[in-house]
């Protein structure tokens, strides 16, 4: 509350101001960003991403369609043509082996999404950038504190977006950020960011007056929103210890549960690092979700599934092109189960979450 009333006393809340420039500060020195930019959402940041790589009409991106539809929609509203990629078996990332099968000359970008913090395969698709010539813009939204061989997630793309929506580790109630890792796109981006004017530019004293000099958006958060974001960075730490701690007593409490139960628990890859975002469990069928879902509804324990594949959607069922069947993004659609994860779980909720969930054993 502190920091709320300092910014709200400072005479500046519109934006760009004191705790603006302190969380931009430290998000580039503690993962490496080149530049980076918060945004009034991670969908506001995806946006900023498709102008600065100049998506247009008739290109091509390749996002997977088990993902929220901000992963997709920054693209369309440029006049992309999506082109959805199946997840790989182990885990809802994108399945890095068939993505040099879905480029075509009209490709622009490869969008990958960690999904609940969880790396995808980043090596080989940054190879395929290379060798096509394509921008990579990584969907970080839930990769906060996450890491791909050592290297901070969103830091490894040429473009990546955040999440600080009320659901993330760390949040501002709705908010997000651009990470810019090609300095190339630096000055273009505050631009965007400024409602296409070069008003960064005059505050910096490089010009005498702003003026409109390209397209862009009023993406800039209220000062408000960053002093509420700055105290939560100030307790990182602390906030992501908690959370792994939680996912970690899921997982070894549940995992004889589940494997008497033919129920997959979360598979992380050796070359990526857990940071505690979300904790669900692969069921073995869709009824045996519907099963657990109601189970632990008659307990006060609300659990739900995820995402509803893209592919599928009632908006783009006839605007895709790929009509392939996309197996592993439907079966995490119809056999995904989140449970509770939140820094504020007691370890009585927890208890009992688990205790239920095991008492529906076969």
């Amino acid at each position: 509350m502190h920091y709320i009333y300092q910014a709200v006393y400072s005479g500046k809340i519109s934006g760009n101001g004191l705790f603006t420039k302190k969380c931009q500060a430290f998000f580039e020195e503690t993962y490496g960003f080149k530049k980076t930019l918060l945004t009034t959402s991670c969908t506001d940041a995806l946006e900023m991403c498709a102008i600065l790589a100049d998506i247009k009409q008739g290109d091509e991106v390749i996002v997977p369609s088990y993902t929220f539809v901000s992963t997709a929609l920054a693209f369309i509203r440029q006049g992309a043509t999506i082109i959805f990629a199946d997840s790989n078996n182990q885990n809802p990332n994108i399945d890095v082996a068939k993505i040099e099968s879905l480029i075509t000359n009209r490709t622009k970008a490869i969008v990958p999404v960690h999904y609940a913090g969880i790396a995808c395969d980043m090596d080989p698709i940054m190879e395929l950038a290379s060798k096509y010539n394509l921008f990579v813009i990584e969907d970080a939204a839930q990769a906060i504190c996450s890491y791909y061989k050592g290297k901070a997630l969103g830091s490894i793309g040429h473009l990546a977006a955040f999440s600080f929506h009320e659901t993330k580790n760390i949040n501002s109630g709705e908010g997000g950020m651009l990470a810019i890792n090609d300095e190339r796109f630096i000055d273009r981006a505050e631009i965007i960011w400024e409602k296409g004017t070069n008003r960064a530019a005059f505050f910096k004293g490089i010009i005498s007056k702003y003026e409109w000099v390209d397209t862009g958006s009023s993406f800039l958060p209220s000062e408000i929103n960053a002093a509420y974001l700055y105290a939560q960075i100030e307790h990182i730490d602390n906030i992501q210890d908690v959370r792994k701690k939680i996912w970690e007593y899921y997982y070894k409490e549940l995992k004889s549960w589940a494997d008497k139960n033919g129920v997959q628990l979360p598979i992380i890859p050796s070359y990526a690092t857990n940071n505690g975002h979300a904790f669900y469990m692969l069921c073995k069928s869709t009824e045996q979700r519907t099963e657990l879902i109601n189970l632990l509804g008659t307990n006060g324990v609300y659990a739900v599934s995820h995402y509803l594949s893209l592919h599928s959607s009632p908006y783009y069922i006839d605007k895709t092109p790929n009509k392939h069947d996309l197996i592993n993004s439907d079966m995490f659609t119809s056999r995904l189960l989140r449970l509770p994860l939140f820094y504020e779980l007691s370890c009585t909720d927890i208890n009992k979450i688990v205790d239920c969930i095991k008492s529906s054993q076969k």
